[in-house]
């Protein structure tokens, strides 16, 4: 997850695609300059160890855009995919609090 937020950080679209379960992938991925990553914060995660083949990490990833402040709150998926863990798909989470 912090990998992948990192990525989103420095716009680096292609280690975000090669993070992604194939079976959800989009074929392309335009990350929007407007966006700039300001913090992340992990609020939970289950399972997702070196014991599980799959797991989900809840967490907040602040933004601002266009000066305007913002925040990603999500519930992710991951599943181990040829040994790697990877994005699988996502759930928002309460967004009408995620201005502040």
């Amino acid at each position: 997850m912090r990998s992948r937020y990192s990525a989103f950080v420095v716009r680096d679209a292609a280690y975000l695609l090669r993070t992604w379960h194939p079976r959800t992938r989009p074929e392309q991925l335009e990350l929007d300059p407007g966006i700039h990553w300001t913090g992340l914060e992990i609020e939970g995660v289950e399972d997702g160890t070196a014991f599980h083949t799959a797991g989900t990490v809840t967490f907040r990833a602040r933004f601002r855009h266009h000066g305007k402040r913002g925040a990603l709150h999500e519930r992710s998926s991951f599943e181990r995919h040829e040994g790697a863990w990877v994005y699988v798909d996502g759930i928002f989470l309460n967004p009408a609090d995620d201005a502040g």
